[in-house]
């Protein structure tokens, strides 16, 4: 792993260079290299995998290892069914060395911009201008944390922060925490909260999940999503609804129904089901209690969706991240309403060929099953469309 910033590749020597050093991204670099095409991966941090080095501490993939691992290195054994986020980060470690990865820490690319000789020009740290055959962008899918415009959120007298900055339940031990927010992260930091010792927790909710058990029987949830992957949205649908009453108690008593829409129809909608891993159990028992949606602050207070006004130690706003591409890639007419690429994979935006984006969905089947997929296709893609203005690596 290079970690030096000498960066100055000439007009005959155009790389094709990575932005972002995730699990997505190196994929995509080993895969590449793997054809013969040199790839430089460009890391805004001092190391591969900072977005996971993030995460809360009892974090666990909700993916099989054997369904989790990159091109060219299975995760060992000895991580467990559920790999830790440390395993994670040890992982993608390990990869980066093993496949002798071309990466280069401490620069930032902001823009991306077609260069008039063909290929890309990416504008760094540094005021470097590297000029590449083919950019692929894997800048990651939680990159930018979304906080909602709560009006007098400045108001309010208790600690408040975004899941991105959550670690552990220690320093909220014997506190009254409200977590906004009910996907796979807050339900999670939810029951963290309340097995850590808040001694209150309550999870604001919007919009009714669905919830799935991560493993029944040993069969892991993970397996019906790829089941599932190209079934008609319908079929799940109806398919998954009996499931969930056979695999799910009815919360509705306790202030969570049942979703009024098809759990497929939501994944295309981007959210997820949310996988149990303690959930279920604490809203039915109470220890975690359902509230309406925060609509804002007044007066030191929680101002709720019903009409109520509450009042917490600690607010912890799990409510997601954007994808922050604009200002890299707004300019060239290549994302949609959401802020998300037009395309992803082995296909390149219309205008704008030679340009790849992986790791910018959330697919039922698993995130590194995917990016792993991703990565082969847009390797192939990349060797076939390349030609000679690809640097190719030396025949050893």
């Amino acid at each position: 792993m290079d970690d030096s910033p000498a960066l100055a590749p000439t007009t005959t020597d155009r790389p094709v260079y990575v932005v972002g050093g995730g699990p997505g991204g190196l994929a995509v670099a080993h895969t590449l290299r793997a054809r013969g095409i040199r790839a430089v991966v460009l890391e805004k941090s001092d190391r591969v995998g900072t977005s996971w080095r993030g995460h809360y501490d009892r974090l666990h993939l909700h993916t099989t290892r054997r369904l989790s691992a990159l091109p060219g290195l299975a995760m060992p054994r000895r991580f467990g069914r559920w790999v830790s986020r440390d395993d994670v980060v040890r992982y993608l470690e390990k990869y980066a060395e093993h496949h002798e990865l071309e990466i280069v820490t401490g620069v930032e690319v902001s823009r991306i911009d077609r260069d008039p000789d063909g290929g890309w020009l990416l504008h760094a740290t540094g005021g470097r201008e590297l000029t590449g055959a083919a950019v692929v962008v894997a800048t990651g899918y939680n990159h930018t944390p979304r906080l909602p415009d709560w009006p007098g959120r400045e108001s309010y007298p208790g600690t408040f922060l975004h899941a991105s900055a959550y670690r552990n339940p220690e320093p909220f031990a014997g506190q009254d925490v409200l977590v906004v927010g009910v996907g796979n992260t807050g339900a999670e930091i939810a029951v963290d909260l309340v097995e850590g010792g808040a001694s209150r927790v309550r999870l604001s909710v919007r919009t009714a999940p669905h919830i799935v058990r991560r493993s029944t029987a040993g069969w892991a949830a993970q397996y019906s999503g790829v089941l599932c992957r190209r079934l008609p949205v319908g079929l799940v649908d109806r398919v998954a609804r009996p499931m969930a009453r056979l695999s799910v108690p009815d919360l509705a008593p306790q202030g969570l129904p049942r979703p009024d829409t098809g759990l497929y129809s939501r994944v295309k909608e981007g959210a997820v089901p949310v996988q149990d891993v303690g959930l279920i159990e604490a809203v039915r028992t109470g220890r975690v209690e359902i509230v309406a949606a925060v609509d804002g602050f007044e007066d030191g207070k929680i101002t709720l969706a019903d009409g109520t006004r509450t009042e917490a130690d600690a607010v912890v706003a799990a409510t997601g991240y954007v994808r922050g591409l604009e200002g890299l890639v707004g300019h060239l007419d290549v994302l949609g309403a959401d802020g998300r690429p037009v395309v992803h994979g082995a296909r390149t935006p219309a205008g704008a060929p030679g340009l790849y984006f992986t790791g910018f969905t959330n697919p039922i089947s698993g995130m590194l099953r995917e990016l792993a997929m991703d990565a082969e296709k847009i390797a192939k893609a990349v060797a076939r469309r390349g030609g000679d203005r690809v640097s190719r690596l030396p025949v050893t």
